[in-house]
């Protein structure tokens, strides 16, 4: 009995390892007897005019120079999208890559997918062509395998736009929203092309944090998403083309399938979805009743001139302040200069700017404020001021006058007055004639020794022989005192030439902590120094012009450029306020530009 039981038991070994060696050599021999593959598989043989058809080439082994057919028939919707996967199942590997593509159909009636090539291990390898029926278009497209179709459906991104047909320097807003809904999500939302706005004045309201809110789209709801809010106001006139903005968003569509948890699995595709594009007309100003004195406000303002005091004593100061507020293109246009009696010392003013831009635009103030030093007693007058500005609601020009100041100055000299409480009489003198004052000349002459030392011993002598000497001396005294007074001068003309830069960059030096508003005023500052540096009026300040402009005043190549690379900096950090910047170092190299500008301009 045992000798058998160990005879069954080493059979039943036996037949394990037989077994065990069938199934490795099956293994084994799996790989290398699997066909290459390639076919077409679409996702309905018969759709309508108004469906779509989802097309994917598959093959079963990595293949190259991958060519589609010709889709004679259809319109490609998208495509083509490329996916590889691979796996090991016990022991056995698989791989497949496809390429897809949706299609929409142009016409009823049979159309074919024709063949497509594709190159495996130096061999071509072909698909069978595949015969679509097209029918009339449906009622209600259904087609749950396209997931591309869906997201077109479900996803849109819309540039809503304030004004279309704007005048000069209007404001206007541009809204960009994401609108979606069920059954789609989205994530991970990135720019790949943002509008630069070329000929606008722009302005990016900030967004502290993206938020989904309900909203309407084509009066359907949608959840909405405000990604981007832009104020804009045109510099030019004409058609100016807004340029796109485009997105890349990850969109969750919905599948059948459920995880561990019950909850529903979501496929993720990448989209690309783009707004914007679009033409606006700028109309320009009315030329017909245009005031004078326009400078090319555009808004609703008011305007004011106020002083500091209206009473003080001779050689004490006062501020003059020309203001004005409102809404409108508080940053894009000149106050009105003040002039006085030229008895009163007037100053450069210092202009100061308290300015929020929000989704209608430019609000606040602006002023220049003027330091006035009288000399003389009296009452001086303070001419009023006129400021033009265009309405566009009520689509006029308005014009505005301040009051007129008197400023009363006393204790100290009187204007006119030399100094003598009297006038000063010219005396004639008398001529006194005498008899004595004509006689006749005696002609008797009388010789006498004169005892007198010899000539180079006398103090003529050595006066006119060390006088080269002295002249040497004095000359040398007078240059080095000319070399001083030189060097005097330069650091004079230094230290006014860091005043000047002081005066044109303190209002972005005030912005230091603020990176957006800091950038805009030093941009001002710099343009405004060029503006009263050359004494020029202009509106318009491009690269190749600050460079033409430069080199008409003999500036240095090197300097001319240093000046244009930071305004560059200026504009980088503006539009895109992401960047890593050092406003302290941008700040201290325009304050020495304008200083090297100043010596060298001319």
């Amino acid at each position: 009995m045992p000798f058998r039981f160990a005879e069954k038991k080493i059979g039943k070994m036996k037949n394990k390892l037989v077994l065990w060696g069938i199934l490795m050599g099956w293994s084994l021999l799996a790989p290398l007897s699997a066909q290459i593959t390639f076919e077409t598989q679409v996702s309905k043989k018969q759709l309508g005019l108004n469906e779509r058809l989802r097309v994917d080439f598959v093959m079963n082994e990595n293949g190259d120079n991958f060519n589609p057919p010709a889709f004679e028939g259809f319109q490609v919707v998208s495509g083509p999208q490329q996916a590889v996967s691979r796996s090991w199942v016990n022991g056995v590997r698989s791989f497949s890559k496809k390429y897809t593509y949706f299609l929409t159909p142009k016409q009823k009636g049979t159309l074919n997918i024709q063949q497509a090539t594709v190159t495996i291990d130096g061999e071509v390898y072909k698909t069978s062509p595949v015969t679509i029926n097209v029918t009339a278009a449906v009622a209600r497209p259904n087609d749950p395998n396209n997931v591309d179709y869906l997201a077109d459906e479900n996803l849109h991104l819309v540039a809503e736009i304030s004004n279309y047909k704007p005048y000069l320097n209007e404001a206007i807003t541009i809204l960009y929203k994401i609108y979606f809904r069920n059954p789609i999500s989205i994530s991970d939302v990135q720019e790949l092309e943002s509008p630069e706005f070329s000929d606008f004045w722009s302005h990016y309201i900030k967004i502290p944090q993206v938020t989904v809110s309900n909203g309407t789209y084509k009066n359907e709801p949608y959840k909405e998403v405000v990604w981007r809010k832009v104020v804009l106001y045109p510099q030019k006139t004409g058609s100016l083309e807004l340029e796109p903005l485009t997105l890349s968003l990850n969109v969750g569509i919905p599948s059948n399938r459920r995880d561990l948890f019950g909850s529903r699995i979501y496929k993720q595709i990448q989209k690309t979805i783009t707004a914007g594009g679009v033409k606006i007309k700028v109309k320009p100003l009315p030329l017909e009743n245009q005031p004078p004195g326009f400078t090319g406000a555009v808004g609703q303002f008011d305007f004011d001139v106020v002083l500091s005091k209206d009473a003080l004593k001779a050689t004490e100061s006062f501020q003059a302040k020309v203001k004005v507020r409102g809404n409108g293109n508080l940053k894009l246009f000149e106050l009105p200069k003040i002039n006085v009696p030229n008895t009163l010392e007037l100053y450069e003013p210092e202009h100061s700017e308290q300015v929020k831009t929000t989704l209608k635009g430019m609000q606040g103030s602006i002023e220049d404020s003027y330091t006035i030093v009288p000399q003389y007693q009296g009452k001086y007058p303070i001419p009023q001021l006129s400021f033009s500005y265009f309405d566009p609601n009520k689509e006029e020009y308005k014009t505005l006058q301040s009051q007129q100041l008197l400023v009363d100055v006393f204790d100290g000299p009187i204007a006119g007055n030399s100094g003598l409480s009297e006038n000063v009489q010219s005396k004639q003198q008398n001529l006194v004639s005498s008899e004595s004052a004509f006689r006749f000349i005696d002609l008797d002459t009388s010789l006498t020794w004169i005892d007198q030392p010899l000539f180079w011993q006398s103090n003529q002598y050595w006066s006119l022989v060390l006088s080269p000497f002295a002249a040497l001396l004095l000359l040398l005294v007078v240059q080095k005192r000319r070399t001083q007074s030189s060097q005097d001068e330069q650091q004079v003309k230094q230290r006014a030439a860091n005043r000047l830069a002081k005066k044109y960059l303190s209002s972005a030096k005030a912005l230091l902590q603020e990176q957006a508003p800091f950038y805009e005023a030093l941009e001002r500052a710099l343009h405004n120094y060029l503006k009263a540096k050359l004494n020029i009026e202009t509106q318009e300040f491009s690269k190749a012009k600050i460079k033409t402009l430069l080199a008409n005043g003999q500036v240095t190549e090197d300097t001319s450029s240093t000046f244009v690379k930071v305004l560059e900096n200026c504009e980088q950090a503006r539009y895109a306020p992401g960047t890593s910047v050092n406003m302290k170092k941008d700040y201290e190299n325009a304050s020495r530009i304008i200083a090297i500008l100043d010596k060298e301009l001319k």
